[in-house]
């Protein structure tokens, strides 16, 4: 079932990726009784995308409901200064709405109420597959959100899915590329080029009537991550191994095609990565009880302006905009306060440590004297409050700039301790347009017929990504887009 395809075989749906997204169409595009194949770049054995490598949390507060901000955070992400008529022509009913609001590329209205709504059934659709969620013991120390996520994190969730999906007889073609796609023809195909197999490749062309695009944000791609992100992006790396295969081929082929952008292209989803660790999600999330510095010992940002899942995004993505992109966060031993606070920490290095801060600085490799003229700066701001590790204190830093708005004491019992930290890219918030069917719209706001997408590779963050929705949108519009392109396919 791994083989080379042939040259010009044809099928009712054509998937390109296998991560929730894919593989979600896949399941569902073959319990309607089409016939399926699956393009997967990766090996075997690394199939799964970012899912793979992920808890796969959901925002939601049980298998039934979201959480009650998830309408609102992902409406009020939606963009920069959005012009009130584009705002007021999508309040209206969505068949009235004229073809640029529908191509825009905000989340639409009609996009999040989908989201939102589909979430508790897709939840209960996977748990048909033999997938347990449960509201397990998270790495954040405080969040505002509730998370319920799958028994045995995605790499569980995607085994799964892919079982029941060679159970219904999908093809998956692994080490395949798709390098172009073309509109359907008179006769109804859609055409797919790719290359195919663990060599140099063999180009062939394959025939579908509908195609689902999954494959991914770019992330994987230097010079799209350069083009769209910026000179800064040199200093970036996918949190996990399965970002190296989202290359973007898959928002590239539809935006040739004449499908719309959608989402914020110079930004991403960031988190806090050790650099030094080989470990997915190596994550440094006690930044709230310390103080972040550059290079020079300089601090740069409010390390605490809220729980922890709620700012870890923004904080880290402003780490690349620093000296060789890189910070560390500096602590001390009170840490050791903060109940269970190593759960914060997933990297598997340890922490340098050193008797003094002068010492700490050199260990590090950054400036002495900036880290000791901060640090007492830092300690001479720091108030006499309450400190309460597990919510938000409002133990404030005074006459500071930047300011610390939480959990701000001096940082003056030794031995000291601190962490480097990088910006590690979870996904990329560019890519293509869709409507609430998960059909690719044109930039004339018309849907492209036989061709949908869904996860990663379709846009609709900006700013500040809202946690835990990235895996339920992946899956609630992969089985959507997999249910449409079955029934078009007919």
């Amino acid at each position: 079932m791994d083989q080379i395809p042939k040259d010009g075989t044809a099928y009712d749906v054509l998937v390109i990726g296998s991560g929730i997204a894919g593989l979600s169409a896949a399941c569902a595009a073959a319990d309607r009784g089409a016939q399926v194949a699956v393009l997967e770049r990766s090996p075997p054995g690394e199939f799964g995308g970012n899912t793979r490598w992920t808890e796969s949390y959901l925002r939601m507060k049980n298998e039934h409901e979201v959480s009650d901000d998830f309408e609102e955070l992902l409406v009020a992400n939606a963009g920069h200064h959005i012009d009130p008529n584009v705002v007021a022509e999508a309040s209206g009913p969505y068949a009235q709405w004229p073809g640029y609001v529908k191509a825009h590329g905000m989340p639409d209205p009609e996009l999040v109420a989908t989201l939102s709504g589909g979430a508790g059934p897709t939840v209960q659709w996977l748990k048909g597959y033999g997938i347990r969620f449960a509201a397990l013991p998270t790495y954040f120390v405080t969040a505002a959100a509730p998370r319920l996520m799958p028994v045995g994190g995605g790499l569980a969730m995607i085994e799964a899915l892919q079982a029941h999906a060679r159970a219904q007889g999908v093809v998956l073609h692994f080490h395949t590329t798709a390098l172009s796609l073309s509109r359907r023809d008179a006769e109804g195909w859609l055409r797919v080029g790719v290359a195919a197999g663990v060599e140099a490749g063999t180009a062939i062309t394959l025939r579908a009537r509908a195609v689902v695009i999954a494959s991914g944000g770019f992330e994987g791609n230097p010079e799209m991550m350069t083009r769209y992100i910026g000179p800064t992006a040199r200093y970036l790396r996918p949190v996990a191994r399965g970002g190296y295969y989202n290359r973007g081929e898959g928002i590239r082929l539809a935006l040739e095609l004449g499908a719309a952008p959608a989402g914020d292209f110079s930004s991403f989803h960031a988190e806090p990565l050790d650099p030094r660790s080989p470990a997915p999600e190596a994550l440094v999330m006690n930044f709230p009880y310390g103080i972040l510095v550059n290079r020079q010992g300089r601090r740069f940002t409010d390390e605490a302006p809220g729980p922890v899942d709620v700012h870890y995004d923004h904080i880290a993505r402003a780490i690349k905009d620093e000296p060789d992109g890189i910070a560390w966060v500096v602590f001390d031993q009170r840490i050791h306060d903060v109940p269970n606070w190593k759960r914060s920490i997933r990297t598997d290095q340890p922490p340098i440590q050193a008797d003094s801060i002068a010492a700490l600085a050199q260990a590090c490799g950054i400036s002495a004297a900036g880290l000791e003229r901060t640090v007492q700066a830092y300690n001479a701001a720091c108030g006499n409050g309450e400190f309460s590790p597990l919510r938000p204190d409002g133990l404030a830093t005074r006459g500071l700039e930047p300011p610390k708005s939480h959990w701000a004491r001096p940082i003056k019992d030794g031995p000291y301790m601190a962490y480097p930290i990088m910006a590690g890219i979870c996904f990329t918030y560019g890519g293509i347009k869709t409507d609430s069917q998960a059909r690719v719209v044109d930039a004339d706001g018309r849907p492209v017929p036989g061709l949908y997408a869904a996860g990663e590779a379709t846009g609709l963050y900006h700013q500040v990504y809202t946690g835990a929705t990235s895996v339920l949108r992946g899956a609630v519009f992969g089985k959507i887009a997999g249910e449409l392109a079955a029934a078009s396919s007919g």
